[in-house]
């Protein structure tokens, strides 16, 4: 009896020593992530002191025609306008900025090219090893802007609704301050966008003139240059600030 009972006090020192053993282990790995966590929202807030919206977004929604729904934690931006009995709705999504389409012309070369493995193996053998570290920053900077005078490819979603008579949707993408229309979807009322029986034709198949007055019939509802040069700002900048949040929201969730 003796013998069995120290046996279990043997065990349950074992078991509370194995509890405090995992306990520490985790306040340790708790603290290095909090901190790493910190140290990443320092060093945002340095690269971008600034976190106002820049002013060509700011001007575009002061003075353009669409009202915007953003909620913190969203990666989707909503505008809204009313044209005559049309109610018109674009939205867009902040993921754009971290994945580029694998249907859209890129003006950048891709990892297969021969051209950009030429550059790469030129940098990573050049005898000055702080030269080929700063070109080495410098594309990575450059990823998302692109070359001069390029942005990256935005889709945006357009909803050109009239009461009782359904809805369009068309598909569109904004780069380099135009709109490209990739497709022109009708969806009668009751039904949905994403019903598989709705057909729509390929965009780039239509005659070049229905293709024209398409574009021309967006443009007349604000589907335009303006916007094309304002998704990509706010989206950048929307970005960064939920980036900023989601570390504090984690950082925050880790210390409860």
């Amino acid at each position: 009896m003796e013998a069995t009972t120290c046996a279990a006090g043997r065990l349950r020192l074992l078991n509370i020593e194995s509890v405090c053993r995992v306990t520490n282990v985790s306040i340790i790995v708790d603290g290095e992530l909090i901190a790493k966590l910190e140290s990443e929202v320092q060093l945002e807030k340095d690269q971008n002191p600034d976190e106002k919206m820049p002013v060509s977004a700011k001007d575009y929604l002061e003075n353009g025609p669409f009202k915007i729904t953003d909620a913190p934690g969203s990666e989707i931006v909503t505008l809204t306008r009313q044209f005559g009995d049309e109610q018109i709705t674009v939205t867009f999504s902040t993921d754009d900025i971290n994945a580029l389409e694998d249907d859209v012309d890129s003006p950048y070369p891709s990892e297969d090219d021969p051209a950009l493995a030429d550059e790469q193996e030129s940098q990573s053998s050049s005898s000055n090893p702080a030269e080929a570290t700063g070109a080495a920053e410098a594309e990575e900077d450059d990823e998302l802007s692109g070359p001069e005078g390029t942005s990256y490819p935005a889709r945006i979603s357009v909803k050109v609704k009239k009461p009782g008579q359904g809805h369009l949707d068309i598909g569109t993408i904004a780069q380099d301050g135009s709109i490209v229309v990739e497709s022109v979807l009708y969806v009668p009322e009751g039904k949905k966008s994403d019903d598989v029986d709705l057909y729509s034709p390929e965009f780039g198949n239509l005659d070049e003139d229905l293709q024209i007055l398409l574009e021309r019939y967006l443009d007349e509802r604000g589907v335009n240059t303006a916007l094309a040069l304002f998704v990509p700002d706010y989206i950048d900048w929307k970005e960064q600030r939920e980036y900023v949040r989601w570390l504090g929201a984690v950082k925050g969730f880790v210390e409860a």
